[in-house]
C-alpha cells in the first residue's frame, strides 16, 4: 500500500507537533507545506522536516497545492477564521482533514460543514487532545454507565499567560480569530466538558474581561446541559502559571483531571481513592487517530458534531456576556 500523502496547511506551532507524528510513521508521507510565505514555509521545512530524504514542496497559494500535489488528506492549522473556506476547499479536492481546534468561528459554518463531510463519506478529526486519552474515555464511559451514579457537578479552570505571548499576533485579532482565549486554548476544556458530558447544552450565562485587548482574557462560565448536569468553568489568560484542572462530582463518587492534557487523574468512589481505576484503552495523538481512522484501524475520536457543540457554546458565551444575560445555544 502507498503512504498517505499529507498536506500541512499553516506552518505554526501546532503543526511542528503534528509533522513529527507523520513523519514517523511509514503509512505516511508528507508531499507539500503551505503558509502564507515562502519564508514561513522554508523556515519550518529547515527547522521540522531536514531529516526527511524527499522534501515536500512548497506553497503560498493553495489551489496549486492541490493541483501539483493531490493530497489524500490535509492538515489544517491556520487563523481559525479561515478554517471554514479552507476545509471546503479541501473536501472538494477529495481530501480527508484534521482541523485545529476550533473547527469554525461561527456556528451555521459548522453545521454546512458536517454536512458537505457526511456527503463527502471522509474521515474529519477536530484536533483535540483529551478525547484521545485513556483517562478521559474513561471519565466519558464512567458517566455513561453511571459507575458512580448520577453525574451532577463539574468545576474546572484553565491558566496561561496567553495575553503575553499573543500580543502583536492574529489570535489578537478578532478577524482572524474569531475570539480570545476561551476560544483558543479553552477550547480544550470546554471541549473536555462537552466531549464527556455528550449532551445538549440548554442555558449559558458568562462574563469576559478583555483586559485591555481586542478579545477576551478571561473568562467565567456558567453551563446547564440538557440532562441537569451543572457546570462551571474559569479560563484565565492573563497567568503567569500554567495550569488545567476539573472535577467531576457525582452521586457516589468524584473525579480530578488534568482539562486541558489530561497528565493525570484521580478517582474516588464511594469508599475513598480508588487506587488503581480500570483504565483500558490505549493514549492516542489526534494526529495519530486521523490517520489510523483513514486506515481504518481504529474510530476517530472527534468528529464535525464536536465541532458543532464547540460553535454553538462559544456564540452562546459571547452572547452572554454582551447582553449581561443568559443565553441559549441556537440549534439549527
Amino acid at each position: 500500500m502507498k503512504p498517505l500523502k499529507i498536506a500541512l496547511i499553516g506552518c505554526g506551532g501546532i503543526m511542528s507537533k503534528h509533522s513529527r507524528v507523520f513523519k514517523a510513521r511509514p503509512d505516511c508521507k508528507i508531499v507539500a507545506l503551505h503558509d502564507v510565505t515562502l519564508d514561513r514555509v522554508r523556515a519550518f521545512m529547515d527547522k521540522q522536516l531536514a531529516d526527511v530524504a524527499e522534501k515536500p514542496s512548497l506553497y503560498t497559494d493553495l489551489d496549486k497545492l492541490y493541483a501539483e500535489t493531490k493530497p489524500d488528506a490535509v492538515v489544517i492549522a491556520t487563523p481559525h477564521t479561515l478554517h471554514y473556506e479552507q476545509a471546503v476547499q479541501a473536501l472538494d479536492h477529495g481530501c480527508h482533514i484534521l482541523m485545529e481546534k476550533p473547527m469554525v468561528t461561527q456556528a451555521d459554518h459548522a453545521h454546512d460543514l458536517a454536512k458537505r463531510v457526511e456527503k463527502s463519506k471522509k474521515i474529519f478529526v477536530v484536533g483535540y487532545n483529551t478525547p484521545c486519552s485513556p483517562e478521559f474515555d474513561y471519565i466519558r464511559q464512567t458517566i455513561k454507565d453511571k459507575t458512580f451514579g448520577k453525574l451532577e457537578l463539574i468545576t474546572g479552570y484553565l491558566s496561561q499567560n496567553w495575553k503575553k505571548f499573543t500580543i502583536g499576533s492574529w489570535r489578537q485579532d478578532p478577524k482572524l480569530s474569531g475570539g480570545g482565549q476561551a476560544n483558543d486554548s479553552g477550547a480544550h476544556l470546554l471541549n473536555s466538558l462537552c466531549w464527556t458530558v455528550d449532551a445538549p447544552i440548554a442555558e449559558v450565562f458568562a462574563f469576559v474581561d478583555n483586559v485591555g485587548t481586542p478579545v477576551d482574557i478571561n473568562s467565567s462560565i456558567a453551563i446547564k446541559f440538557a440532562n441537569g448536569v451543572l457546570a462551571s468553568i474559569a479560563v484565565s489568560g492573563n497567568c503567569p502559571s500554567d495550569g488545567s484542572h476539573m472535577v467531576y462530582m457525582f452521586e457516589n463518587g468524584r473525579i480530578e483531571v488534568d482539562g486541558w492534557g489530561a497528565a493525570w487523574m484521580n478517582v474516588f468512589g464511594p469508599n475513598g481513592k480508588i487506587k488503581y481505576p480500570k483504565v483500558t484503552t490505549e493514549p492516542q495523538t489526534p494526529a495519530d487517530n486521523f490517520i489510523d481512522a483513514i486506515l481504518g484501524k481504529t474510530a476517530q475520536r472527534t468528529m464535525p458534531r464536536n465541532g458543532i457543540i464547540q460553535s454553538e457554546l462559544m456564540e452562546a458565551i459571547y452572547e452572554s456576556a454582551r447582553t449581561g444575560k443568559p443565553a441559549k445555544p441556537k440549534n439549527r
